[in-house]
């Protein structure tokens, strides 16, 4: 009940602000999926998180250990679901926790490119969202977002069509790499369907 009611609070305070619209909403698969998105405004994980639970879904996120380091802010964020990665390192703690929520049938949701990058430039995706899939078996969930400043602009969230990253060959010396890259690809094939514009190195 508290839950509902913090979501529709923030969402009802931020609407006139951003005019969240949300596409491709009949893309989002039952149980468990790994939602990537492009990361270029603060704001992203809150509505991409919205536009999640205005479609029936209460998903987990994973955020910088930084948010965390405020006891009330700690409190909110776990009560609504997030959990904190320290970006610094391999993590295993938050890695076992994504893994556990995937395996009880969350969405989970991580940035690929781990933070927040410039509009129009692409960062190095991270192996850990395709590795994450890999090893439970869940749906990798494509998503873009209106990048840039959204504030009285509009915001708008696509679901691209889920997919299955396959395993890593024996050998590799990074062997999520791959999965990593055709992560973000389907991400920016969304966004240029949107006509928005393409990533630059």
């Amino acid at each position: 009940m508290l839950y509902n009611l913090i979501v529709y609070v923030v969402y009802f305070a931020l609407l006139p602000i951003y005019r969240l619209k949300v596409k491709g909403a009949e893309k989002i698969p039952e149980g468990a999926a790994v939602v990537c998105g492009n990361h270029t405004a603060r704001v992203d994980a809150v509505v991409l998180f919205l536009a999640l639970f205005l479609n029936g879904n209460r998903p987990a996120i994973i955020g910088k250990s930084e948010l965390f380091r405020n006891p009330i802010a700690r409190w909110f964020f776990t009560y609504m679901g997030a959990f904190p990665v320290d970006r610094g390192k391999a993590d295993l703690m938050a890695i076992k926790k994504a893994l556990t929520v995937l395996k009880q049938g969350q969405k989970l949701i991580i940035f690929p490119e781990g933070t927040r990058v410039k509009e129009g430039m692409s960062g190095e995706a991270k192996s850990g969202a395709a590795m994450m899939a890999v090893r439970t078996g869940s749906p990798v969930l494509p998503v873009y977002i209106t990048p840039g400043r959204k504030a009285f602009r509009g915001c708008t969230v696509t679901f691209g069509d889920p997919f299955y990253l396959p395993k890593p060959e024996k050998g590799e010396h990074d062997p999520y790499k791959k999965g990593a890259d055709q992560i973000m690809e389907k991400i920016w094939e969304i966004g240029k369907s949107r006509g928005e514009a393409t990533p630059r190195g």
